[in-house]
């Protein structure tokens, strides 16, 4: 499968900061990136620094004065991810309760809800059905500090909260899971996507609970425990406004099909 994706960010910097953008495809074997990445300040070029991230995942570190800076992004995606090799680390990691996956607070919930100990495909759809069906897409209800508590008790949220409630409740009943930040051709409204991860016969497959993508066509950015590592853009210092977000994403012809209820792997 052929994708054609593309990320333009512009933002006004007031004070000397350094910024840590996630926004190029992540580097994955059997994955052939075709591809351009360039950053400028009052419309001259200033370099950034490319540090490898887990999964294959890549962030850019910018050392930026003030001024007005866009960052662009453009690549040709083609090919299929490999599996990718499991690490015990990992599994023992994407157990564990993180910041918006607090999966310590939702374990007799969820037990009463799904059952405890059963790391199979049924579980995994039924939890994200159950999240699909039981939380709103509502743009604007959720803030930058909510975690999947939150998100369970609102009962609405965006695309990340969908995903932090999924990871919880996989953790909570023994289900290793993460979140990944990806490009996905064919979601409305059209931006960056989060989606959930889960250990499963080995590998790792992905669930969409909004269901606003097609899975199969999905492009990895950044892969973590959850919205803390993925997030495309983070500030260390001085001041900044996001002034715009521009993200496209288009496969070379249909939307592939989506069994709702197969598994399906990130790639």
């Amino acid at each position: 499968m052929r994708r054609e994706v593309s990320a333009r960010i512009d933002i006004a910097v007031h004070a000397d900061t350094a910024l840590v953008f996630q926004i190029a495809a992540a580097r994955q074997p059997g994955i052939d990136l075709d591809e351009s990445l360039r950053f400028e300040l009052d419309g001259r070029g200033i370099l950034a620094r490319e540090l490898s991230a887990r999964h294959g995942g890549r962030i850019h570190v910018l050392n930026c004065p003030a001024g007005k800076l866009r960052a662009g992004y453009r690549a040709t995606v083609t090919g299929a991810a490999e599996p990718e090799p499991i690490s015990d680390y990992d599994l023992a990691l994407y157990l564990r309760p993180s910041r918006y996956a607090e999966s310590d607070r939702l374990l007799a919930y969820a037990a009463a809800e799904f059952g405890l100990g059963i790391g199979d495909s049924t579980t995994a759809n039924r939890v994200s059905a159950w999240v699909g069906r039981r939380i709103r897409y509502v743009t604007g209800s959720s803030g930058p500090s909510d975690g999947a508590v939150e998100t369970l008790l609102s009962g609405a949220g965006v695309c990340r909260d969908f995903s932090h409630l999924v990871v919880a409740l996989l953790r909570a009943v023994g289900v290793p899971a993460r979140v990944a930040a990806v490009y996905a051709p064919g979601c409305v409204p059209m931006d960056f996507h989060s989606v959930a991860e889960a250990y499963i016969d080995g590998a790792w497959r992905v669930f969409d609970p909004t269901g606003l993508a097609p899975r199969p066509s999905l492009v990895r950015i950044a892969t973590g425990r959850d919205a803390t590592d993925i997030a495309f853009l983070d500030n260390h210092g001085g001041d900044i406004t996001l002034r715009g977000l521009r993200v496209t994403a288009l496969v070379d012809g249909a939307l592939p099909r989506d069994d709702r209820t197969g598994l399906v792997s990130i790639g």
